[in-house]
């Protein structure tokens, strides 16, 4: 007790210097955080991972230069509301400690951080107030026990790199594509049975790791990204084992009829339909839906047969790996799916 009553002063006199803006506090076995911290109005890093804190005093709001706080490893169990007074924070890790709460009011307030670490908790769900960290960079939720992601991710526009395994998320946000910036998309060992469509919008993304999920293809445009690194191991991918198809003559619903006329009207700007449509806001909602065919870039409505072609990783992507995976296809009609020249496959259910 002594030596750490000797290494706790040390590590005052150091603050005392007036010089340093930081306070290496790792590792010291602390219940509580000293009382002495708060006294240092200039501390712009703060270490304090590998102890036993419970909940953080009040006082700390004093330091409004603070800008890097390390509370890692110790037995918080939600994130202290006094951080919301710390509105300067650039980066805060509050990894492996008993956190199953993140209040809105208090992450929603920390607008500068550009690195959050929540890894190796309980977290069940984010705020909506997480969009609100504009600047976010860098988000890692790794190892807790989340069923999904709100949709306001979708305004981390900053957002490089995001972490996500060892979850249980079922499916992610559409918006999350709005992430432009996103370069690293870790998403391994959760309960994804699809990835979104519209991910050929994440026009930076290096770095894919789906692996151990339930997926079985990959959405539409997928070899199109500029992926260096893909892992998709553990997941349920269709195989291309040819069955027989039984071809029924195709006999479209009226709806697709005139869904398909209207959409293709739609696209010319002078057109009466074009025109007169924005007066009609439920149809425009129904049209919303509409799919364009992978073959003759037609639209519809009703997708004709789920389909998958079959991407080389090495061949189509320039990557290392020798996987070939299944990506999937939208197709209008029974003539293109075989068209010539494709090698669409449609996927038989069991």
């Amino acid at each position: 007790m002594a030596y750490r009553s000797l290494t706790i002063r040390g590590a005052k006199a150091r603050a005392l210097n007036g010089k340093r803006t930081s306070l290496n506090l790792n590792s010291k076995k602390l219940n509580s955080v000293p009382e002495f911290v708060s006294r240092f109005p200039n501390l712009s890093a703060l270490l304090l991972c590998n102890n036993s804190i419970t909940v953080l005093p009040t006082q700390l709001q004093s330091l409004q230069q603070l800008v890097e706080l390390n509370l890692g490893n110790n037995a918080l169990k939600e994130v202290p509301v006094v951080l919301s007074r710390l509105e300067s924070l650039r980066k805060l890790y509050l990894y492996s400690n008993n956190i199953d709460v993140v209040p809105p009011d208090v992450i929603g307030r920390l607008r500068n951080l550009v690195v959050l670490n929540l890894n190796h908790n309980n977290i069940q769900r984010l705020p909506p107030e997480i969009g609100r960290l504009r600047k976010l960079q860098h988000l890692s939720v790794l190892d807790n026990k989340l069923e999904e992601l709100p949709d306001e991710i979708g305004y981390l526009t900053e957002l490089s790199e995001i972490n996500l395994t060892f979850n249980e998320l079922s499916w992610l946000p559409q918006q999350l594509y709005q992430c432009r910036e996103l370069k690293t998309l870790h998403a391994a060992r959760n309960r994804l049975t699809s990835l979104p469509e519209g991910i050929t919008a994440l026009s930076k993304l290096r770095v894919l790791d789906v692996a151990g999920n339930m997926l079985s293809m990959f959405p539409v445009g997928f070899h199109l990204l500029p992926l260096n690194e893909l892992y998709c191991e553990g997941n349920g991918l269709v195989q291309c084992k040819p069955v027989p198809l039984l071809h029924n003559t195709e006999i479209l619903s009226l709806k697709e009829l005139v869904g398909r006329f209207v959409l293709l009207e739609d696209r010319k700007k002078f057109s009466l339909i074009h025109l007169i449509l924005p007066l009609y806001p439920d149809l425009r909602n129904l049209l919303a839906s509409s799919s364009c065919c992978s073959v003759c870039q037609g639209p519809f409505l009703t997708t004709w047969l789920e389909c998958v072609h079959f991407i080389s990783l090495k061949k189509d992507m320039n990557m290392r790996s020798l996987l070939t995976v299944p990506v999937r296809a939208l197709l209008c009609s029974y003539s293109c799916f075989r068209s010539d020249g494709r090698s669409y496959y449609g996927v038989a259910t069991k």
